[in-house]
């Protein structure tokens, strides 16, 4: 079985001795992951990070079976912020949240464009909003749609907070995720109680029910608006 792709870098460990094994979300075939062979080589490593953009050409011998990736790097997207902690986190937090929460070899145009709009975006001033947005949009394309444009507000105070009931569950959640703008003064309350919002909802669908951990990185995230 031979295919190829465009694709993110969202994990990678290693095996054996020269290798690693990589879980990619590729555009045509989802979450997929496979071994790549000198993967632990000066040239390859130094591309090999999470959230790279890469080209790859996966080999099988059937689909039932792990296959090889060879690895091309297309858009180096993590170095260009190694010295930003906030936007490093995120690109950590959000590639991790992927690899747990995506299917396997199911592809989702949707969200591999919208978290392709996302990295794209990570050099704006509101990029943390932006990410927000798109933790909400992952929750809506993975089933559960918390429909918060049909909620009816009844002023445009963006900071302020509403109680709101979503499948037995009370949230707290500030007015501008409603409204669905990014708000005109931006504040780490602001950006730590949305994120907290967010966490809780992803917390209650999937992490929770499933015993799953939640990603460290997430939370580091959210403790830097702190």
């Amino acid at each position: 079985m031979i295919w190829e792709d465009e694709c993110y870098l969202l994990s990678k460990r290693k095996f054996r001795e020269n290798a690693n094994i990589i879980n990619i979300f590729t555009q045509k075939k989802g979450k997929i992951d496979g071994i790549v062979y000198g993967g632990t080589s000066r040239k390859v490593r130094n591309f090999l990070q999470i959230s790279n953009k890469l080209f790859v050409s996966h080999i099988s011998k059937s689909e039932n079976r792990i296959g090889y990736f060879k690895t091309e790097l297309i858009k180096p997207i993590s170095p260009l912020y190694f010295n930003d902690k906030e936007r490093t986190t995120a690109l950590i937090s959000i590639c991790s949240l992927l690899n747990i929460l995506l299917p396997d070899s199911q592809p989702n145009k949707k969200i591999y464009d919208s978290f392709e709009n996302l990295v794209n975006s990570f050099n704006l001033v509101n990029w943390i909003f932006l990410y927000i947005y798109f933790e909400i949009n992952l929750i809506k394309e993975l089933g559960y749609d918390s429909n918060l444009t049909e909620r009816s507000i009844t002023n445009n105070k963006q900071n302020e907070l509403i109680k709101i009931n979503i499948d037995g569950h009370i949230y707290e959640i500030p007015k501008y995720l409603i409204q669905k703008k990014v708000p005109h003064n931006i504040s780490n309350s602001l950006v730590r109680k949305s994120l907290y919002f967010t966490r809780q909802m992803m917390q209650n669908k999937f992490f929770i029910p499933n015993n799953i951990l939640f990603p460290k990185s997430r939370i580091i995230l959210e403790n830097y608006f702190n």
